[in-house]
């Protein structure tokens, strides 16, 4: 039954645009989770490029002259050569992204749970559902935001090819964008986008589904009610569920989008994901996919604990249901 034209009006905002406000609501609550913990993404990144035997290809010239070892000595690395504020160096573009991300990736799922898969009359929701759910929705919402992903990546190493003597690539964010898209087109912007989803159809499946689920689970069946206990022990297992199935993606993608290129705008190190995958594993064993495990478990449970957290709380002040 529709609602008169008069009527409509005087409703909230949220109910009026019910997808569009999820989608705000959920870029601000990954803003503010971004900020809080971008310095361990940033740490992860440097961590991930570190004795990359690929680069061997390109002559010594390309060789890492000093590499960071372990989490710690890397943050303390950045601060003492580059400045405290380079922690946060690549955040505008990972704001940029999470907005486009997490808007996306919510909207998506949400849609997926309430309307195309369905929840059963006693509120259940079977796991197999919240998993295609979730990985589908972390496809969607990461190819919209690959552009926006593929410069935070490129901008997080300008730091570090300073220290190297090597020519900066970007003067800031726009002039990133410009420059990958004078260089390789539109597509360049789309560089490394296929580990990208993957890593993001890994990723939200542990952590909307592991939400998800153990939240409804917790409800459902314990005394525990829709409440801030609930969402944070929900969030802690969904940060680390998500941090175990993404770092080899994470990895991947992260060396794909990071790798010099030639003037049509192709990888000089790796040919695909695959090609990448097999060079990490034969020149630097099985554990090189988990470099940067460490902070990215400790940048995604608190990220993940502030996200769900915030999410929660602005729909709540919102009126606008709980996830």
């Amino acid at each position: 039954m529709s609602v008169p034209e008069d009527d409509e009006r005087l409703l909230p905002l949220a109910q009026r645009w019910p997808r569009a406000s999820k989608f705000l609501l959920s870029g601000c609550a990954a803003t503010v989770a971004e900020l809080a913990t971008f310095p361990l993404d940033l740490t992860k990144t440097r961590l991930q490029m570190q004795g990359e035997a690929a680069l061997a290809r390109l002559g010594d010239s390309a060789r890492e002259s000093a590499p960071y070892r372990g989490m710690v000595r890397t943050a303390l690395g950045i601060i003492q050569e580059e400045g405290f504020l380079k922690l946060w160096q690549g955040v505008t573009p990972a704001i940029y992204r999470h907005v486009v991300y997490s808007g996306g990736r919510m909207v998506t799922y949400e849609h997926l749970r309430e309307v195309v898969f369905g929840k059963s009359e006693d509120k259940h929701y079977p796991l197999w559902k919240s998993v295609i759910g979730g990985m589908m929705a972390g496809v969607i919402g990461q190819f919209l935001a690959n552009p926006t992903d593929l410069v935070k990546v490129q901008m997080q190493m300008e730091g570090k090819r300073k220290l190297e003597g090597k020519p900066l690539r970007f003067r800031g964010v726009h002039h990133a964008f410009a420059k990958i898209l004078a260089e390789g087109g539109v597509r360049g912007l789309w560089a490394g986008w296929v580990p990208n989803i993957q890593r993001a159809a890994l990723v939200n499946m542990g952590d909307l589904t592991t939400y998800d689920t153990v939240k409804h689970y917790l409800v459902l069946n314990t005394p525990l009610e829709d409440n801030i206990m609930t969402h944070g022990l929900s969030s802690l297992c969904s940060g680390l569920v998500a941090s175990i199935l993404g770092t080899p993606a994470d990895v991947i993608k992260s060396r794909i989008m990071n790798q010099p290129r030639d003037k049509q705008g192709r990888g000089l190190l790796y040919k695909s994901s695959t090609d990448c995958l097999i060079q990490a594993v034969q020149g630097e064993g099985f554990m090189s996919l988990y470099k940067g495990f460490l902070p990215s478990w400790l940048r995604m449970t608190p990220w993940s604990l502030v996200f769900w957290l915030t999410y929660e709380k602005i729909r709540e002040m919102s009126g606008v249901s709980p996830f």
